[in-house]
């Protein structure tokens, strides 16, 4: 991961447990209910504050695993979207090509004549002086 990228995903769990801390001291009370305990006062709070953040660093943890999912998932359609895209210019080239029939006769006899020039070329440039 690059630099940025850890500094942004500290940077996240630090701003959401700020806001799990500023909703335990001056948000309604919390009470912790643990196999039918309560649990209120300074340490309903910080178990509140522990379970809340903890709840969040999952979430966010759970949240890195998608986005990487997806990442994954979508370039590989990408990959079969870029071949079908393909394989359909080349059924729409073979629906057309009788239309295309003079066209091709002339690039194919520019081909060949292209093609015997270069061979020409090549045998005299090979001869021995």
């Amino acid at each position: 991961m690059k630099r940025t990228a850890k500094y942004l995903f500290i940077a996240t769990l630090l701003t959401f447990l700020t806001i799990s801390a500023w909703q335990v001291m001056f948000g309604d009370g919390i009470n912790v209910n643990i196999d039918g305990n309560e649990i209120d006062g300074p340490v309903g709070a910080v178990l509140g504050v522990l379970f809340a953040s903890g709840g969040m660093a999952i979430g966010a943890v759970v949240c890195v695993g998608v986005a990487i999912f997806l990442g994954v998932l979508f370039a590989g359609l990408g990959v079969l979207m870029v071949g079908g895209m393909a394989l359909l210019a080349f059924i729409c080239i073979m629906a057309v090509s009788p239309l295309l029939l003079p066209l091709l006769i002339v690039i194919g006899i520019y081909y060949y004549v292209r093609k015997r020039q270069q061979r020409r070329q090549h045998l005299a440039l090979n001869q021995a002086v």
